[in-house]
């Protein structure tokens, strides 16, 4: 069985190590709407050798109220198994998206309680831009044991949210883009008014990644999260549009050693849809 000896690992050590016994590779790639791009059609053009698509866009919880909500064990268990994912595999996801959705995945897996997951530094972009290879098609459909997940604890519901409002026993971090977190407009991406929850901090998710999609090094990281007044030591809930870059500063935080931050799973789609609760808008109160 393979073991990763890190939760980000390079393009290189995975070149190196495509085709390990108990190694599954899994493209997480998922886009915003207004990308106009079809994930799924992407992968069978091009993909790393092996990979298989983990269709993260379907995997949510339908029933639930909550938009994009987190998806559940059983949820879980089926999507890996279909996929032939073994229980005790370890996992490298990578993405092909300009929100670096493999975070997502990462956050998903590891919060339910899967272990030996890491992400592809980079990703597919730093892959093809080092020449390696990629193949196309459709992988065979496979089946594998269903792996046992159990029910997040690091998943925060809008009533936690108002109750943190009271008490600001966490401190709130949004990771969408100052202009629609300070702003007065339209939200350009989910629609709504910009906008956050009061009281929240704001480190746009960019913020913790180079030009070319790689995390940036720990003490780097630090100093962003300091720089955006966040306190490492006390609690954090990463909150977003609808919980996907809020992943992206959970894992950056998972890389500094925090590993008990949360995330808003509504995020601000929920949040600025229900009329009763309060927001606030303009500089920082």
């Amino acid at each position: 069985m393979t073991t990763l000896s890190a939760s980000l690992i390079s393009t290189e050590w995975l070149a190196d190590n495509l085709g390990a016994p108990g190694l599954t590779v899994l493209d997480a790639s998922y886009h915003l709407p207004a990308a106009a791009r079809d994930p799924e059609a992407e992968f069978a053009a091009a993909h790393i050798p092996g990979a298989r698509f983990l269709g993260l866009a379907s995997l949510y919880d339908a029933g639930s109220p909550v938009p994009y909500a987190f998806p559940t064990p059983a949820q879980l268990a089926e999507r890996l198994a279909g996929l032939g994912v073994g229980p005790d595999d370890a996992i490298v996801i990578y993405d092909d998206s300009a929100i670096r959705t493999s975070a997502r995945a990462w956050f998903v897996l590891t919060a339910s309680g899967r272990s030996n997951v890491a992400i592809l530094d980079g990703g597919l972009a730093k892959w093809r831009a080092q020449g390696l290879p990629l193949e196309s098609g459709t992988p065979e459909s496979a089946s594998g044991t269903a792996a046992s997940f159990t029910a997040p604890t690091r998943v925060r519901s809008k009533a936690d949210m108002l109750a943190n409002l009271e008490t600001r026993a966490a401190q709130v971090l949004d990771a969408r883009s100052a202009d629609r977190v300070f702003g007065s407009g339209i939200d350009p991406v989910h629609g709504g008014q910009n906008g956050r929850i009061p009281g929240a901090l704001n480190l746009p998710f960019t913020s913790v990644l180079h030009a070319d999609g790689t995390y940036k090094t720990p003490a780097e990281l630090r100093a962003a999260f300091e720089g955006a007044g966040v306190d490492l030591s006390a609690p954090i809930t990463a909150t977003c549009g609808s919980g996907v870059t809020a992943s992206v500063l959970l894992f950056a935080l998972h890389l500094v050693g925090v590993d008990d931050a949360a995330l808003y799973d509504g995020s601000w789609s929920e949040w600025s849809a229900d009329p009763a609760t309060p927001k606030a808008q303009g500089p920082q109160e």
